[in-house]
C-alpha cells in the first residue's frame, strides 16, 4: 500500500445542475471562499507514487527489530504515500507501487521544495461553493400556516436553531465539541525552511502533544515548531522524542496553558469491525475539520518510508473509511464516546489522488496506529526520550510473500542472520525457517512480522509458529529488546 502527506491543489467546485424541468425558474449563485493548502511539505506524504525498494534481496533483509530497509516494490495500487501515508506509512497516495501485494503497502517520499519555499510553504487556494436555487415539492419538518385573504406572510420559525440545540452525548456533534479544544495543528519547519503541516492532541496537562513522527521530523534537529488550537492560540513547542519504527512522536508545548484537557485515551484492543469513527485534523491545511466513518478493518499490515529511503515505518493498523487527507496525519481517531482509539497516519489512495491533479486524497481507505501501541511508545518518549522496540533478535525477508517471513540466510552487513544467544536462538529457530503465525495472528511477510512484533513490548512471550523441511512446528519466545532507532 502507499501513503500520501500532502497536496497543494484543491478540485474546482462541480457546475451547477440545472432545474427540473417542471421547477420555478432557478438561479445559481456561486461565491469564491479563500483558504489555505499545505504546500507539498505536508507531513503526509508526497504527491508522486514511489514503491517501497527491496524485492528481490532475499538474503540481507534486516533484523525486524530494526533498522530494516524499505519494504519490496508491490504491484501498481494507485497514488503515492503521502499524507502522511499511503497504506505504507501514511498518506493518501498510493504509490507508483503501491499495490497490496503481501498485504502491505509501499513508501512515501518527501516532495522536492517548490520555488524557494521549501516543502513548508502554504499556498493560496481557493474553495469554490455553488448554490442552487430550485422548485422544492413539499414540505420537511414544518408546518405552512394557512393563508389568509390580507396576504400576511405564511413562514414558521423554529423555537430552537442553531447554538441553542442541545447535542445529546454520545452524538458527532457532542464528541466534536468535546474534542476541538483538545486538539492541536502542527507546522513544522526545517533550519532550512521546509517542512509541512500535520496534527496533534493533547496527551497530558503538563503540555505533551502526541502526534507522528513524520509530522515533526524535519524540526528535529534545530528546526521550528509550533501548535496552534482552535480557538486560534499559538505555541512554540520542541521535540521531546520521535520513534521512526512506530512513526509516533511527543512534542511539548513552550509556556503550556494551564488548563489544557487531555483527550481520553480508550482501549484499541476492543475495538470491532463497524463500530463508529471520528476523525479530526487539518486536511490540506483546513484545521479543526472533523469526518466520521467506521472501523472497516483491524491488524491490517502497513509499512511506510521516513522519505530517505533508510528507514521504515510498521504497524499493524485500524483501518477506517473515515476521509482522510494529507494534513490529518497525527490526529486522533475517536470512537463514538469520544475517546482516542488511533493516531490517523496513512490512507491508500490512486495514482493521480482521483482528481487528475498528481495529490492523492481519500478514497475511504485511511489508517490509524492503535492508541495501546502509541500510548506505550508516547510514555517511553517522555521519560527517556528514546524509542523501545521489541525483537526476535533475527533478519527475516521483506520481498513479497503470502507464505510468511522467512528467516534470512545472511544477516544485514554480513552478520549472523539468527542472533547468538538472542530470542530466536534460544526458541530454536533457524535460517531457512518461515514464521507463519505469532500467537494468532497469520504472518504473510516480513513486514507483517515485524508490525505484530512492534505491538508488542520486551519482555513479551509469544508462541511462534514456522515451517521447516515441510513441516510445521511451535515454540515459545520471550522477546527482547532494542533502544533508539539507529
Amino acid at each position: 500500500m502507499s501513503t500520501e502527506n500532502e497536496g497543494t491543489a484543491v478540485p474546482p467546485a462541480p457546475s451547477a445542475p440545472p432545474p427540473p424541468a417542471d421547477a420555478p425558474a432557478a438561479s445559481a449563485l456561486q461565491g469564491a471562499h479563500p483558504g489555505a493548502a499545505p504546500a507539498a511539505g505536508d507531513p503526509y506524504g508526497p504527491p508522486a507514487a514511489q514503491a517501497h525498494q527491496g524485492a528481490g534481496e532475499s538474503s540481507s533483509a534486516p533484523d525486524p527489530s530494526w533498522p530494516p530497509p524499505p519494504p519490496p516494490s508491490t504491484p501498481a495500487y494507485g497514488g503515492d504515500g503521502a499524507a502522511g501515508h499511503g497504506v505504507a506509512g501514511h498518506g493518501a497516495a498510493g504509490q507508483g507501487g503501491g499495490g497490496w501485494g503481501a498485504g502491505w503497502g509501499a513508501a512515501h517520499q518527501q516532495p522536492a521544495p517548490k520555488n524557494g519555499r521549501g516543502r513548508g510553504g502554504l499556498v493560496a487556494a481557493v474553495l469554490v461553493a455553488a448554490l442552487v436555487a430550485g422548485g422544492l415539492g413539499g414540505g420537511l419538518g414544518y408546518t405552512l400556516a394557512e393563508e389568509n385573504d390580507s396576504g400576511g406572510s405564511t413562514t414558521v420559525s423554529s423555537s430552537t436553531s442553531g447554538g441553542n440545540v442541545k447535542r445529546d452525548p454520545g452524538t458527532v456533534a457532542a464528541v466534536a465539541a468535546a474534542a476541538l479544544p483538545s486538539t492541536v495543528t502542527i507546522e513544522a519547519a526545517s533550519s532550512s525552511g521546509e517542512g509541512g503541516t500535520g496534527t496533534g492532541f493533547v496527551f497530558d496537562k503538563q503540555g505533551h502533544i502526541v502526534t507522528n513522527n513524520h509530522v515533526v521530523a524535519d524540526a528535529v534537529d534545530g528546526g521550528n515548531l509550533t501548535a496552534t488550537f482552535p480557538n486560534g492560540k499559538k505555541y512554540d513547542a520542541e521535540v521531546v522524542g520521535n520513534a521512526q519504527g512506530y512513526d509516533v512522536a511527543v512534542i511539548k508545548l513552550k509556556n503550556a496553558p494551564s488548563d489544557l484537557k487531555p483527550l481520553t485515551l480508550g482501549n484499541s484492543d476492543d475495538v470491532a469491525v463497524g463500530d463508529s469513527t471520528i476523525a479530526i485534523g487539518a486536511p490540506f491545511g483546513l484545521s479543526n475539520t472533523v469526518t466520521t466513518g467506521i472501523i472497516s478493518a483491524k491488524n491490517r499490515p502497513v509499512a511506510s518510508s521516513d522519505g530517505s529511503g533508510s528507514k521504515a515505518s510498521y504497524m499493524s493498523a485500524l483501518q477506517t473509511d473515515a476521509s482522510i487527507n494529507p494534513g490529518n496525519s497525527g490526529g486522533p481517531l475517536l470512537d463514538a464516546q469520544g475517546n482516542v482509539i488511533g493516531i490517523n497516519s496513512a490512507i491508500q489512495s490512486t495514482s493521480n489522488g482521483g482528481f487528475g491533479t498528481g495529490q492523492a486524497g481519500s478514497i475511504g481507505l485511511g489508517f490509524a496506529i492503535p492508541i495501546n501501541q502509541a500510548k506505550y511508545v508516547a510514555q517511553e518518549l517522555i521519560e527517556t526520550g528514546k524509542p523501545v522496540y521489541a525483537k526476535i533478535g533475527a533478519s527475516v525477508s521483506l520481498e513479497d510473500s503470502t507464505n510468511g517471513a522467512q528467516i534470512t540466510e545472511q544477516g544485514v552487513g554480513g552478520t549472523e542472520p539468527v542472533d547468538p544467544g538472542g530470542p530466536a536462538d534460544k526458541a530454536g529457530l533457524k535460517p531457512g525457517d518461515v514464521i507463519t503465525k505469532l500467537d494468532d495472528r497469520v504472518i504473510d511477510s516480513g513486514p507483517t512480522l515485524i508490525g505484530e512484533i512492534w505491538t508488542h513490548k520486551p519482555g513479551d512471550e509469544v508462541t511462534i509458529t514456522y515451517e521447516r523441511g515441510g513441516k510445521e512446528h511451535t515454540t515459545e519466545l520471550t522477546l527482547g529488546s532494542r533502544v533508539g532507532d539507529s
